[in-house]
């Protein structure tokens, strides 16, 4: 249209403002969730993505080397990516098509996961495949909802407390704690392992071993008295065992189904993300056993049965096809392969700090380095290093009031630049 009919159109809808007048701000009416406005500022692996950005603003010819976030870098295998493009291949042809699938995981996957990952300590009927455990830690928190109170190992991996925040499950933030959530203490002190004897009730308790952040593992021993203990409080444990595969002494438990008495007090999550360079895939799973019930005597797999056919429609058929091919003799091998590879990165940055005089821990049993800076501020650290020696790491301070004073080193970086990193700390710390 022309420009003058253009205007009395736009006048005829209200869509012109006279000149000095004010436009409508862009507002609802509804209420923000109050819950949302006691998180900190920023969830923590996105701040860190924002101060790198930052940095390579000003400094565009920069050469960041990342030992930050714990992200993969080899390629997914020949054998384990042959399964995803026969996935996607099938779905092009009239016989192979299928469209929505079981919210749980196809059956075979299932059977394959118990069969292969828990040598027949849960049953198949037992495993939930989803995208991702972080995920599903989001959906257990809907399930348990606002009126549980949760326990957490401090330091700890931001996930569980800021999921209880956003439940309802907490009260305004107190200093670096928020009320309703039980922080344990776990540090060099204690051997990175709670005094359960000093913890008071909680209902749902959060255990990630191997840990994120510190690399530590709990022994059967000291998992077997978290079990007793969780079964003579009545408490769900949410067991987090991600970091599984990394696991190489023979006698630390790579389950909390190896446990006896975890069956009546224990849920598993898991992922393929570390396993097999699924974090960009996502697929993976949580165990709840039959046994494990609330207090009305109600079913918790019955329940978070209910979670995921509600707020999930199953994962990927693509990505469940690539699954099947890890948890076959083939793709197992290969995954072997890729964990040797990031546990001799580890290996490296661990030696390189021991080798600096640093105290530190975890890089043996998990493919985290937890780096002891005795008494220097993280953030502090975590700035000095990005500016000087241009490499990414994670302040301790970030996962909680425990972990400040330490720095994490990923050992997920490609090797070539895991060494060129360890020459460059060398010059801060040297």
């Amino acid at each position: 249209r022309g420009r003058g009919n253009m205007s009395t159109f736009l006048v005829a809808v209200g869509l012109v403002v006279s000149v000095g007048a004010v436009a409508p701000t862009a507002t609802s009416r509804v209420v923000r969730n109050p819950n949302m406005g006691k998180l900190q500022a920023g969830y923590l692996f996105p701040e860190i993505g924002r101060r790198r950005n930052a940095f390579l603003a000003k400094n565009p010819d920069a050469k960041i080397i990342s030992l930050g976030i714990g992200d993969t870098t080899r390629p997914i295998p020949p054998h384990i990516l042959k399964g995803l493009t026969e996935g996607a291949g099938k779905l092009g042809t009239a016989s192979g098509y299928a469209g929505y699938g079981p919210e749980q995981g196809v059956a075979e996957l299932r059977e394959r996961i118990a069969a292969k990952l828990y040598n027949g300590n849960v049953e198949a009927s037992e495993v939930f495949v989803s995208d991702g455990s972080k995920c599903d830690i989001g959906r257990l928190q809907m399930m348990f909802g606002a009126g549980v109170v949760t326990a957490v190992q401090d330091p700890v991996y931001p996930v569980y407390v800021d999921t209880s925040v956003i439940m309802g499950q907490t009260g305004e933030k107190e200093g670096d704690y928020f009320p309703n959530v039980v922080y344990m203490p776990c540090n060099p002190s204690n051997g990175f392992f709670p005094d359960l004897k000093k913890v008071p009730q909680a209902d749902i308790i959060y255990f990630c071993s191997p840990n994120n952040p510190t690399g530590a593992v709990a022994s059967r021993a000291q998992l077997q008295e978290l079990v007793d203990w969780a079964n003579e409080r009545g408490s769900i444990l949410v067991f987090d065992a991600a970091y599984a595969p990394f696991i190489r002494s023979p006698d630390v438990p790579k389950s909390i189904y190896e446990i006896p008495g975890s069956r009546t007090c224990a849920i598993e999550v898991n992922s393929l993300s570390k396993y097999a360079g699924f974090t960009g895939v996502r697929l993976g799973w949580t165990v709840v056993p039959k046994e494990l019930k609330f207090a009305d005597g109600t079913s918790v797999a019955a329940d978070f049965n209910r979670i995921m056919c509600t707020v999930f429609n199953g994962a990927s058929r693509v990505v469940q096809s690539g699954a099947l091919a890890c948890l076959d003799d083939e793709g197992l091998k290969e995954i072997d392969e890729l964990i040797d590879y990031y546990m001799g990165n580890a290996a490296i940055l661990r030696q390189t700090m021991l080798d600096l005089g640093l105290k530190v821990h975890g890089g043996t049993d998990a493919p985290y380095i937890f780096v002891d800076l005795e008494g220097k501020s993280s953030w502090e650290m975590f700035s000095k290093i990005l500016e000087e020696a241009q490499v990414v790491t994670i302040p301790g301070a970030g996962f909680g009031p425990g972990g400040e004073g330490f720095l994490r080193l990923s050992a997920f970086a490609p090797r070539e630049s895991c060494e060129e990193a360890c020459k460059r700390l060398a010059k801060v710390f040297g």
